[in-house]
């Protein structure tokens, strides 16, 4: 769970290298020493999801148009800010361990993030938390920044920030989040308490930001929101249906629309997060087109009609197969990801079996799985017939028994394939990369052989033919 980025993005190596300078730079250097010596300097800790990293990313952004240094330590930092995640009771141990080695080490903190919504939960273990904000609250971040830590009179290195702003990931792939909150109310979850309902971003907005990437060098989109489907949903119908221009195609203000024009952009463009709303299935003649990877991430969470009722989740699971069948028949190259949660208040054995039932039916490709972790505020927590940790845990390597065999199948089914894998990185012992069937950090890797000697770049696109498998990873030649 735990992903911290502390950056540095000033020009310190072009300083260090004076002497290897002509004269007549000499002054100016000496000055731009001086400048970054008197350059407040944040440190910042980003925990939590892709969408909390995207937030990381904005608020990273507006400190370096603002002039202010990021540096990758808490000594020399005049201000730490500390962006959390509060999904499930050990994120929130997580974060607030966080926010107490930045107290500690620094003294001068600010927190925001999904944790923040708990104001008061946060000040009964850190009193001395200067500020406290909850998610995507960028200007509150930068006001109380600038309270602590007045902007800088002047920025000589305004031109240099990028014009797709600071990312947090490699330079060839990003998180593009289309909107913010969700209108569910899954008894699990408290993502709306902290995030609110859905606020989709406009479409050209979204676009634009895409193009920006793709310019910059990206060659993977990961769409990411806390209700993909959903997207522009909380509009009215009447701006639905609007006709809007973006590069002077007239477009509409919906999830197909916008994923046209993504598909349009000559990258790859993978989904996440997508709830099995009817809509989503004109996604798939995408996929199959090619317009977008054939990837689906639909967070399914159980298979019992009991157990998705009390999660106020849809319960029709007989039709979730056959809507995969029909999947898989217009696009059988589509890899399904999906996540599950055992050991729900209420699940008897039956239940379970329910779910083992599904999994053995659907093979799906990447699952994930969690036991229930009782979340302050969430309805979940205080339902009757809450299942024993022993019961819980046995049943959550039932679970993974089962998946990995199933994803072990279906990665055997690749082998003697050629393969597109996305090169993520380069070493000694060969190259590292990413099917399409492959999201960054929670799908498997592909390590290939480069016995053609070829020349292959990270961001690289390559075929890589396919000749061994275990459960989650793929061994290659190219």
């Amino acid at each position: 769970m735990k992903t911290r980025f502390l950056l540095v993005f000033h020009c310190r190596l072009f300083v260090q290298k004076k002497v290897e300078l002509a004269p007549f730079l000499l002054p100016a250097i000496d000055f731009l020493r001086k400048f970054m010596s008197s350059t407040p300097n944040i440190g910042f800790v980003s925990l939590g999801c892709p969408k909390n990293l995207v937030d990381s990313e904005r608020i990273l952004t507006e400190l370096r148009s603002n002039g202010y240094n990021i540096i990758p330590s808490y000594e020399n930092a005049d201000l730490v800010i500390v962006n959390t995640c509060g999904f499930i009771d050990s994120a929130v141990q997580e974060s607030l361990e966080a926010i107490g080695e930045a107290l500690e080490e620094n003294g001068k903190v600010i927190v925001t993030g999904c944790l923040g919504a708990k104001e008061d939960q946060i000040r009964q273990v850190h009193p001395k938390v200067l500020e406290i904000s909850g998610p995507h609250s960028y200007e509150t971040v930068m006001n109380q920044v600038q309270k602590y830590v007045p902007k800088p009179a002047y920025n000589p290195y305004e031109s240099l920030l990028p014009a797709q702003g600071v990312k947090l990931t490699p330079k060839h792939y990003a998180y593009l989040k289309i909107s913010e909150g969700c209108d569910h109310r899954c008894t699990f979850c408290i993502i709306p308490s902290m995030r609110g309902d859905l606020d989709s971003r406009p479409i050209t907005q979204v676009l634009d930001e895409a193009k920006r990437l793709v310019d910059a060098g990206v060659k993977e989109l990961l769409i990411v929101s806390q209700d993909t489907s959903a997207y522009a949903l909380d509009q009215t119908k009447e701006n639905q249906n609007k006709t809007v221009f973006w590069n002077g195609m007239p477009i509409k203000n919906n999830l197909i629309s916008l994923c046209r024009q993504l598909g349009n952009l000559g990258i790859w463009v993978r989904l996440h997060y997508v709830y099995p709303y009817p809509h989503v299935d004109e996604l798939i003649p995408l996929m199959a087109e090619g317009k977008l990877l054939p990837y689906l991430d639909i967070p399914l969470q159980h298979a019992s009609p009991k157990i998705l009722k009390a999660m106020k989740r849809p319960g029709k699971i007989d039709r979730t197969l056959e809507r995969i069948k029909t999947w898989r028949e217009i696009c059988p190259e589509l890899t399904l990801r999906s996540t599950f949660i055992v050991g729900f208040p209420g699940e008897t054995e039956e239940d379970f079996q329910m779910l083992l039932d599904f999994l053995k039916e659907a093979q799906l490709d990447r699952v994930g799985c969690f036991k229930f972790s009782p979340v302050e505020g969430a309805p979940a927590t205080d339902m009757p017939d809450q299942v024993p940790e022993d019961v819980k845990e046995e049943r959550y390597h039932r679970f993974m028994q089962l998946q990995q065999a199933i994803s072990a199948a279906r990665l055997q089914q690749k082998i003697g394939k050629t393969l597109k894998v996305i090169v993520d990185d380069i070493n000694e012992e060969g190259i590292i990369g990413r099917s399409m069937a492959d999201a960054p950090e929670i799908d498997g890797l592909v390590y290939v052989d480069n016995q053609s000697q070829s020349a292959v770049n990270i961001g690289d696109v390559i075929s890589v033919h396919i000749t061994d498998a275990d459960e989650y990873d793929l061994w290659g030649t190219c």
